[in-house]
């Protein structure tokens, strides 16, 4: 496998980073993500949370409520400030049951809520449901736009009903474009979401898997589905 195709490979996997100082609570939480096939990075403090959600923008937080420097309520309030990170989904753990403290917790900015003891089963429905909203390819769901439709779990990508084929990174970048229609991604974004952070690929590996996807989606009489946003990169439009 190519180190290309190995790394597209890790990028079609939702991250997920879970912030709690209990270490009983991340691994059993870590160990069940990672069954269901996500990656995980994990945060026993809120600095390094609020550190690893700028640096590894991961697709979805599980925040614990009490943490031993700065509480989950802050933690997910800067989270939700920043431009960078306030669309990231946010599931806050807590152990306070009451109303109050929910929509406490809710209004600051979280998206779920889940009260401690709590099922770990519950808990991945919760984290799935989130991400079938934010990032449905990442449990299988179907993105379509204008006659382009997209079956992540099969991997299969159809124009008009007729079948496209697309090797692995060029298949990683339509997900991510579809899953934004009309937004303009940067090549920094793109080799992010595509390769992975800190990647060792430039521009030119861009602009060159994109050329391929465009040519693969190209039909006799069709316009052309990718725009080139001159000086700022791609979007599907």
């Amino acid at each position: 496998m190519s180190k290309e195709t190995s790394m597209s490979n890790e990028a079609d996997k939702a991250k997920i980073l879970i912030v709690e100082d209990e270490a009983a609570q991340i691994e059993l939480i870590a160990y069940n993500l990672q069954a269901q096939g996500f990656l995980v990075e994990k945060a026993p403090t809120g600095e390094l949370g609020l550190d690893m959600a700028m640096e590894a923008m991961p697709d979805l937080i599980i925040l614990d409520w009490m943490l031993p420097d700065i509480s989950g309520i802050e933690v997910c309030r800067q989270i939700k400030a920043k431009k960078l990170t306030q669309k990231i989904p946010l599931i806050m753990l807590t152990a306070r049951g009451e109303e109050a403290d929910r929509v406490r917790g809710l209004e600051t900015g979280a998206d779920d809520y889940v009260v401690k003891p709590y099922s770990i089963k519950e808990l991945m429905a919760r984290v799935r449901a989130l991400l079938r909203r934010t990032r449905p390819a990442s449990v299988g769901e179907t993105l379509s736009y204008n006659e382009l439709e997209l079956h992540s779990g099969e991997h299969k990508v159809f124009r008009f009903g007729i079948p496209v084929k697309l090797g692995p990174v060029e298949f990683r970048l339509l997900v991510v474009l579809l899953q934004n229609p009309k937004q303009v991604f940067s090549r920094d974004i793109l080799l992010d979401r595509v390769w992975g952070v800190n990647c060792a690929f430039n521009y030119r590996t861009v602009d060159v898997h994109i050329a391929r996807l465009r040519k693969a989606l190209k039909q006799e009489g069709k316009p052309s589905l990718i725009r080139t946003v001159r000086g700022t990169g791609y979007s599907l439009d």
